[in-house]
């Protein structure tokens, strides 16, 4: 059975705070880096007398190319068109770090690009690394929605587009169900658009994003389990002078 998404197993086990960064340049290339870090007060909320007695560490650094070469043999029986999905990821680098000791959970994931359509929908990436190990075709991953991104000079875009209706479905109840169980909590669960352009900002289509005082940089702070249960409510048009 594969394992629920990393933002989805995140915020129904731990609570978290994700923040995705882009550095814009002139020519449209750029970098992106998404962090994931479990909060701990939310997670001590969730775990009670268990967050003491855990005993686990894990820190783990790789480039996914290395997975295409490692399991060169599965990948060379891919359809192109997943071939294609797979190599999207291919310069994206991965830290995954987990320390009951030091009481800190947090995975990083970076990427270089030269046009901001080549960047990759990061939050799948953990999911894509182990199906290339394990041989899983990508027809047997839960995911309902998409997240890709475009810049023509004057106007950056985050799309998110929902890709399958009833597991979206399935995906609300599930979340709606924790929101219940821990209505008592006072849980962190935030998700950070921090985005810096090669230009002063024109327009932004949220209301909510503040813009930094240099009129090139952005934030904007959503609450995750709305972006999961509405994924386009996490878009963003931004509109450069």
């Amino acid at each position: 059975m594969k394992y629920l998404s990393i933002l989805l197993f995140l915020i129904l086990t731990t609570s978290c705070q994700i923040t995705e960064t882009i550095h814009l340049n002139p020519d449209g290339s750029g970098n992106i880096e998404t962090i994931a870090i479990r909060d701990e007060h939310s997670y001590m909320q969730l775990s009670g007398e268990n967050y003491a007695k855990e005993e686990i560490f894990r820190d783990t650094t790789y480039v996914f190319q290395e997975y295409i070469t490692k399991y060169a043999e599965n990948f060379a029986k891919l359809p192109a068109s997943e071939k294609i999905v797979f190599n999207q990821y291919k310069d994206v680098k991965v830290h995954l770090k987990e320390s009951s000791f030091e009481k800190e959970v947090k995975n990083t994931f970076t990427q270089s690009f030269n046009k901001t359509e080549d960047i990759a929908d990061l939050y799948k990436t953990v999911e894509y690394a182990d199906d290339l190990k394990h041989n899983y075709a990508l027809s047997a991953e839960e995911h309902y929605y998409h997240v890709s991104f475009s810049f023509d000079g004057t106007t950056f875009k985050r799309v998110v587009k929902v890709t399958d209706l009833a597991e979206l479905k399935k995906k609300q109840d599930e979340i709606e169900g924790f929101k219940k169980k821990t209505s008592g909590f006072k849980l962190v669960q935030t998700l950070t658009l921090d985005y810096h352009f090669p230009r002063k900002i024109k327009s932004v289509s949220n209301e909510k994003a503040i813009i930094c005082s240099d009129n090139k940089s952005l934030k904007l702070v959503l609450q995750l389990s709305d972006c999961l249960q509405n994924p386009e409510s996490a878009s963003l048009e931004v509109v450069l002078e």
